[in-house]
């Protein structure tokens, strides 16, 4: 990955789908080689549904985002994939600004949390495991485990309504600078960042069998996705959908690339000097 790092860039809430918004973040524009996407996702139907809440770093930018969307009196679900602080960064302000809003959990989820912070009350609480369903009002959205991960809390989140497709930590990829899709970026780009954050991310996947983990991923292309939303990838329209799924299903057997070292420390130091 040798391309130039272009300018900083802002990018507003992209509407990706009806009543579906993913609220764009980035970390290390600017500043770093590589840009990671921190992004989180709302859908504004009936009884209104916050998907991950961002990182703490970008708390005000995320609520005024959020808030620009959805009004707090309004939103009636928080749905958290996952009990990384990038995903549920802004858990406490947004239930305190939410007041007719339920945590939708797991029981595993809530108790990490615990280790960490959680003031919400278990009044207020809901939990759904891998293949369960929640009713939003007006469409049933579906908790389904993406095919990568790196917490044993995770759960996706699959609007049939949309066809969108919450992969959480899953399809991710660095990028030069914050993108709203994976077409504003380079192809070639996209297929090294989109190895090294899976095999970086989910190194277990290359311990796995191939064709049955070809099989589990299926799983989620058979779901009818039309648009694949992630916390740390730009949105996978339908027309990048058949390489995103041949890409991850090819994880097991493709090589991972090295992972900076020292060297690459005491270059970057030098540089600061």
């Amino acid at each position: 990955m040798n391309q130039a790092q272009p300018a900083l860039s802002r990018h507003e809430p992209l509407r990706i789908a009806d009543d579906t918004w993913v609220i764009h973040a980035t970390l290390g524009e600017g500043k770093a080689p590589l840009v990671v996407h921190l992004n989180s996702m709302v859908i504004t139907g009936a009884e209104p549904i916050v998907v991950d809440t961002g990182a703490p770093i970008h708390r005000d930018q995320y609520l005024d985002d959020l808030f620009g969307i959805v009004d707090p009196q309004d939103v009636r679900w928080v749905f958290i994939s996952h009990d990384d602080s990038d995903h549920h960064g802004n858990l406490h302000e947004v239930m305190d600004a939410c007041p007719n809003a339920t945590l939708v959990a797991n029981w595993f989820l809530c108790e990490r949390l615990k280790a960490e912070r959680l003031d919400v009350a278990p009044t207020r609480w809901r939990w759904i495991g891998d293949g369960d369903t929640l009713d939003v009002g007006d469409r049933t959205l579906h908790a389904i485990r993406p095919p990568l991960y790196d917490s044993p809390t995770t759960r996706g989140l699959f609007d049939p309504t949309t066809g969108v497709y919450w992969a959480s930590d899953c399809y991710a990829t660095p990028v030069l600078a914050g993108a709203p899709t994976v077409a504003d970026i380079d192809p070639e780009f996209w297929i090294e960042g989109f190895t090294m954050f899976q095999t970086w991310n989910s190194p277990w996947v290359s311990m796995l069998d191939h064709d049955a983990f070809a099989e589990s991923a299926r799983t989620i292309e058979q779901l009818g996705v039309t648009t694949i939303a992630g916390a740390h990838t730009p949105t996978i329209p339908s027309t990048h959908l058949d390489q995103a799924f041949t890409m991850l299903r090819a994880m097991p057997t493709t090589p991972a690339p090295p992972m900076p070292d020292q060297a690459a420390l005491d270059q970057m130091l030098a540089t600061l000097q």
